[in-house]
């Protein structure tokens, strides 16, 4: 299927950008990095469950993907809502970096297969990836191979703050076979910087982007967040234009979701300080229009990326993926997440680790897997899943060929969320054309509103007061 997104980028901002829909339909929802939302893993699942999906998985033989969630920061933001831990003390990650390696035996064998596993998609996250010193990356990235057979061509890709990088280290990180780097930048303003307890210059910025073309990356992204305190329209333009002069070939663009009541160093923000919704839609409003202006289309959600990038092709060409680190152009593959607090996706199963060092420490000295909860999907939610992510990445999808594909009759399966989606329809956030349902430029800002409408489990339990606003 050939997807009709991203079709001309000059007008994005009079057809993108509605903001009687947006203030409309602004309201709660998942990210829906998975369906169903983590928010609906339980205790009940179990490192048994765990360990039986690795072993269906390992019977199918296909490339994985691998993520590490590295937590530690040298000092903290206010506005993370990351799973972090703040400590300047490198013994505190050496020991982590041997307890990966103990987890990474440990998942291999259950899997009892005697040779390299094939991966096609690795990810360091965090936290700060770049605490570790190189004699830890170096490590983990030893552990990683002894296991794990990365693909050519895969992508492989780490997180940088570039507060805490050198020349060196962008050299090493293209040593041990990165490809890809995501830089937080956030925002350049030094009053807003302030005010989130981090000051980051555009010269370190620059360097880090000069760097990586230097060492050959393949792909430079930049995330910026829209919302913060002290932010203004005219501020957060002047940081877009610094941030388009480093010609990245893609951006994220995120709505501060305020939850000090969850994420406690939230709580250093003052709400006064917070730019009022007008001021966040006209923030939003300038940031699509001057994208456009420089060529970037929109991919979905808060994503943008240059046309010839892979991001845009695989969605003109209707290969995008939606996964825990975001879209990607790799296939749906199943995800072996280690570390604390990871999520992974397997077979037909997502896992959760524990959240802190003791736990995970504790379950592996013991000899089990730190599972802390999990879920396993049954078939509606396999279904939904699929639905969801077209949806998300394509903003459409042929009904028909769905039903045919799932063996159901699209119409009295969904006959509940087609009632709904009428109203969706006549507000212009979706269209019908024949047998497919489409969502047209204007609503694709509002996209996760449409997928909310398939999401059995919010339907069930109406627990959209747990979720960031969509946008």
């Amino acid at each position: 299927m050939t997807s009709v997104a991203n079709s001309s980028t000059a007008q994005e901002k009079d057809v993108l950008f509605h903001p009687e829909l947006l203030k409309k339909f602004d309201i709660n929802g998942p990210r829906y990095t998975s369906y169903p939302s983590a928010d609906r893993f339980h205790n009940d699942f179990s490192e048994a469950d765990y360990l039986a999906a690795l072993e269906r998985v390992a019977k199918v033989d296909e490339p994985l993907s691998l993520y590490f969630h590295l937590p530690f920061c040298p000092n903290i933001c206010y506005y993370c809502g990351c799973n972090k831990i703040i400590t300047k003390d490198h013994g505190r990650s050496a020991k982590y970096i041997k307890y990966l390696a103990k987890e990474m035996a440990m998942v291999t064998k259950a899997m009892g297969i005697h040779k390299k596993i094939s991966i096609t998609q690795l990810h360091w996250g965090g936290g700060t990836p770049t605490f570790l010193s190189h004699e830890e990356m170096i490590e983990l990235m030893h552990h990683t191979r002894e296991h794990f057979d990365l693909l050519p061509g895969g992508e492989y890709s780490i997180e940088i703050d570039p507060r805490r990088v050198t020349e060196k280290d962008i050299a090493l990180l293209a040593e041990l076979g990165f490809n890809r780097i995501s830089l937080g930048v956030q925002d350049f303003n030094l009053t807003v910087q302030e005010a989130v307890h981090r000051v980051q210059t555009i010269e370190e910025t620059q360097a880090v982007m000069d760097w990586s073309r230097k060492y050959g990356f393949k792909s430079r992204s930049v995330d910026l967040i829209y919302g913060l305190p002290k932010q203004t329209p005219a501020t957060f333009k002047e940081t877009v234009d610094a941030v388009l002069a480093m010609n990245p070939d893609r951006l994220s663009v995120y709505n501060y979701a305020h939850l000090p009541h969850i994420f406690k160093p939230q709580r250093r923000i003052a709400e006064a300080d917070l730019p009022p919704a007008a001021d966040k839609l006209d923030i939003l409003s300038n940031t699509i229009e001057r994208l456009g202006e420089a060529g970037y289309v929109f991919i979905g959600m808060d994503h943008f990326s240059k046309p010839d990038d892979e991001l845009a092709i695989a969605q003109t060409e209707g290969k995008l993926h939606r996964n825990f680190q975001g879209y990607s152009t790799q296939a749906e593959c199943d995800l072996l997440a280690f570390g604390i607090s990871s999520i992974g996706k397997v077979d037909d199963c997502y896992s959760q680790n524990v959240r802190t060092l003791d736990e995970y420490y504790e379950a592996l000295d013991q000899g089990h897997l730190p599972v802390l909860r999990g879920l396993r999907l049954d078939q509606d939610d396999l279904l939904r899943r699929e639905l969801i992510g077209e949806l998300m990445c394509q903003f459409e999808l042929d009904t028909k060929s769905f039903a045919q594909s799932h063996q159901i009759d699209f119409q009295a399966y969904f006959k509940a969320e087609i009632e709904e989606l009428k109203h969706l329809r006549d507000a212009g956030l979706l269209d019908w054309q024949g047998e497919t349902i489409l969502v047209p430029t204007k609503g694709r800002l509002l996209a996760r509103r449409v997928a909310m409408t398939f999401d059995r489990h919010l339907r069930e339990s109406q627990a959209k007061g747990t979720y960031s606003k969509v946008l």
